[in-house]
Parts: structure tokens; C-alpha cells; sequence
């Protein structure tokens, strides 16, 4: 598994602006739709993920809001604005330049 980690860890911001593209979300909602997507093989820790969502934040890519629950503690609540769309854009075309490179440079039948 820590191979797996450390070769997703530097996606995290992708992975929640993924999520987010879908609905507005809270930290542990993510978290466990995380681990649902992957089958249990992948989560991120607590601090990797509120440090995610403070840089997120602060490159303007979501923005947060207290939720109003009438039970339980209230929760705080991530929605992708417009430029994070665009930084999500983005990411998905670095992934897939980069992940075209590795395929070339690894694949057995390779040049």
C-alpha cells in the first residue's frame, strides 16, 4: 500500500476537486467515498487532507461553508469555484501526458 500511496499522493488536489466536480462535500465524506472507490486499498489521512483543502482554498480552486445540520456537529462543506474546474482541467491533461511518458519509458515492447 505504500507504494500505491506514494504514487497517488501527489494527485490529492486532483482526486478532491474530482469529487467535488460531482457535488458539494466534507472532509470525511471524501475521505470515505475514497476508500469506497478503491476498494479499501487507498485513504488519505486526516492532515494530508485539511492541508489539501487549505491550499485548495487558498489557490482560490474551493471554497468552504458551515453547513446547517440540525444534528450532530455542524460540518464544513468544499465547493469547486470555476477556476478550480479549469485547474482540474488542467490536471487531468498533466496526468495523461505524464502517464503516456511513464507507459513509453516502462512498458515492456516499449521503443
Amino acid at each position: 500500500m505504500s507504494i500505491t500511496s506514494d504514487l497517488l499522493r501527489g494527485h490529492t488536489d486532483t482526486i478532491i476537486l474530482r469529487r467535488l466536480l460531482h457535488q458539494d462535500s466534507y472532509g470525511y465524506e471524501i475521505n470515505k467515498y475514497i476508500q469506497e472507490k478503491t476498494n479499501g486499498e487507498y485513504e488519505l489521512k486526516e492532515a494530508t487532507l485539511y492541508s489539501a483543502f487549505r491550499r485548495l482554498e487558498e489557490n482560490g480552486w474551493i471554497s468552504s461553508y458551515w453547513g446547517d445540520e440540525t444534528t450532530g456537529a455542524r460540518r464544513r462543506y468544499y465547493k469547486i469555484t470555476a477556476s478550480g474546474e479549469k485547474a482540474y482541467g488542467q490536471n487531468i491533461k498533466d496526468w495523461k501526458q505524464a502517464k503516456y511518458l511513464i507507459d513509453e519509458l516502462i512498458e515492456e515492447g516499449g521503443k
